[in-house]
């Protein structure tokens, strides 16, 4: 006879590290999208990926470094990237990494994250909006090039 397993009771929150004011209030373009996420990715020398989760009204309402790479890499899991979003209550995220070197055209690994990220929010019922690629005060939206539908 084996002895009683332990389980653990546990509960779960976000922590707030720190905030900031957003003038805009609300994402209406891959721009205004830009112009906050900017704020995070700028000056790194890895590639950082960040989650926004925003509202019904597309406000943000939570931030969030979720992984952080190498030089030219980041691994993307789409668990870690829908955790924020769940405990932050979002209707919906957008994403975005930059790339140190400045170039930002999409990789074929940054199309098939964010395929994935699609799939998996439309299961999960918060939409993947866009994915964002930032370097040398540039963007690319891979939502206007298509790739999210």
């Amino acid at each position: 006879m084996k002895p009683a397993k332990r389980v653990n009771i546990v509960s779960l929150k976000l922590v707030k590290e720190s905030c900031l004011l957003y003038k805009e209030r609300s994402i209406k373009s891959p721009e205004n999208c830009y112009k906050l996420m900017k704020l995070f990715l700028a000056d790194k020398d890895r590639e950082h990926f960040i989650v926004a989760s925003l509202d019904t009204k597309n406000q943000p309402i939570a931030i969030n470094v979720c992984h952080i790479g190498s030089l030219n890499a980041v691994l993307v899991s789409p668990r870690e990237v829908m955790k924020s979003a769940i405990l932050s209550s979002a209707a919906s995220i957008i994403v975005a990494h930059n790339h140190p070197s400045g170039d930002i055209t999409e990789s074929r690994e940054d199309i098939e994250v964010t395929r994935r990220l699609v799939e998996v929010g439309k299961l999960m019922g918060i939409a993947l909006l866009d994915h964002l690629i930032i370097g040398d005060g540039k963007y690319t939206s891979l939502n206007e090039k298509g790739y999210i539908r």
